[in-house]
């Protein structure tokens, strides 16, 4: 069972001295050493790094899509290292929105259907009220008039719309977005992060993995991971109209 019993008020993520090690051919990876991170509710951090620093693979032990060797993973006040697979993949579906590079949208379901699937994996959401909130995400996103189409019908920034509408199909308080603006050009993805500082604006946590380092100045803090590890952590404020950075090296 999964454990719980974290107060309230606690961190949307907490990540207590992560360690993540694969057994390759060529012998043990570790590709998370040691790491720590808090993220609280209503933050917009980006993640950023070189390839191969260790970016996904946090933010893959952040959803519990992969599991750490070693280490504490707390999520909405859940340990979530310390559940079954099963428990994992419930607990996913109602607290945690996932998007990804290549958005992995079902070809053969419209972009409705794409959006109602989590809905009806997961039960959170009374079964009269799906089709009206996958609706409704959909016309948040901007695309209640694509509702019908099949994803080979939509371009890469309308199928990243369509995902994002499916991470939020039931209402998780935490969205993780691994590169989701990394294959589209440069007037989408700022349309994509736009939609994410509302998501932030209306009380969601959003944590994005991301190459843009424009974009990566706009959010509330950026880590920086190299090698494993967290080697800095930028945090931008707005006060008397300049921004502020504080730099802390780990």
């Amino acid at each position: 069972m999964p454990v719980t019993g974290a107060p309230l008020t606690s961190p949307m993520i907490e990540l207590r001295d992560v360690v993540k090690v694969y057994h390759t051919n060529a012998g043990p990876y570790a590709a998370l050493k040691g790491v720590s991170l808090t993220v609280a509710p209503g933050e917009f951090v980006a993640v950023v790094g070189r390839s191969g620093s260790g970016k996904s693979t946090l933010v893959n032990i952040i959803t519990g899509i992969d599991s750490p060797t070693a280490g504490e993973v707390w999520v909405a006040g859940q340990r979530v290292d310390a559940m079954s697979e099963k428990e994992k993949t419930r607990f996913r579906g109602a607290q945690v929105g996932v998007v990804f590079q290549f958005f992995q949208l079902i070809p053969n379901l419209t972009a409705l259907e794409n959006v109602l699937l989590p809905m009806d994996f997961c039960g959170k959401i009374p079964p009269r009220q799906r089709r009206e909130r996958a609706m409704h995400l959909l016309e948040q996103v901007g695309l209640a008039g694509m509702a019908h189409k099949f994803p080979a019908m939509l371009s890469g920034g309308q199928q990243q719309r369509v995902a994002i509408a499916r991470g939020l199909a039931n209402d998780p308080p935490l969205l993780v977005a691994d590169e989701p603006t990394g294959s589209l050009d440069s007037a989408t993805a700022d349309a994509i992060f736009e939609l994410f500082e509302r998501l932030v604006a209306d009380g969601k946590t959003v944590v994005m993995v991301t190459h843009d380092q424009e974009l990566a100045r706009r959010v509330d803090r950026a880590v920086v991971v190299s090698d494993g590890r967290i080697v800095d952590e930028i945090v931008h404020r707005k006060a008397g109209g300049r921004r502020a950075r504080e730099v802390t090296h780990g």
